[in-house]
């Protein structure tokens, strides 16, 4: 996988989560995926698990910003990117995992509590 075609799945994925595409979601991520938000927390598993992560951010109205360049190394994407959340704003970095097919097999949200501003 090529880095323009990371750099394109991260774009997709911005918009997605901004724009509430669960269609766009499913296209992105493999049935076999994992999101960790934020590492250390209990991942959610599987396609079902990915989706219910996302509706819950959905439900909260999340919108999310590049807030730098998206950086790429062998099978993986890592971006920074502020989410927000009503008066809420998390300053993150993502790192996707990709398979062969270019699915993101691995999503890891880095961030804590010092990354919340209210």
């Amino acid at each position: 996988m090529e880095a323009a075609d990371k750099i394109a799945a991260v774009e997709k994925y911005m918009r997605a989560v901004t724009n509430k595409d669960m269609n766009l979601i499913r296209k992105i991520y493999a049935d076999d995926a994992t999101v960790e938000d934020p590492v250390g927390s209990e991942a959610w598993r599987g396609i079902a698990g990915v989706v219910e992560f996302y509706q819950k951010g959905f439900d909260v109205g999340a919108k999310l910003e590049l807030t730098g360049p998206v950086r790429c190394a062998g099978n993986a994407a890592a971006f920074p990117f502020c989410c927000t959340a009503g008066n809420m704003k998390i300053q993150v970095i993502d790192v996707f995992e990709f398979n062969s097919a270019g699915k993101v097999v691995s999503m890891k949200a880095y961030w804590g509590p010092e990354n919340v501003t209210a």
